[in-house]
């Protein structure tokens, strides 16, 4: 499910922690971003890697940001942890949130 900003923003908080490169993901996501509608991908193409992977400081959730051919554009692939289920997805364009690139 796509997020709204709103939506998002609900299952962020500060401070959240930046979890290590070899930290295993909880649970096997990748099906769901393989089901993604590439309408939600905002005319961007995501590789499927992974840079980095955010941990909201209650632990319940966990941002997961798949790298995008854009640089400082990602798609956020939101994760519950205690349910270990995808809450959703959102494009977090760092470019335009921060005049960044």
């Amino acid at each position: 499910m796509l997020l709204t900003e709103n939506q998002f923003k609900q299952t962020f908080a500060t401070p959240m922690r930046l979890l290590p490169l070899e930290a295993e993901p909880p649970f096997n996501f990748w099906p769901y971003f393989e089901e993604i509608s590439p309408t939600d991908f905002a005319g961007h193409e995501f590789s499927g890697d992974v840079t980095y992977v955010y941990e909201h400081p209650s632990g319940e959730f966990q941002h997961v940001l798949v790298n995008s051919e854009d640089k400082n554009i990602f798609l956020a692939i939101i994760l519950n942890l205690p349910s270990r289920h995808v809450v959703g997805h959102h494009i977090l364009n760092f470019n335009a949130l921060y005049g960044v690139g």
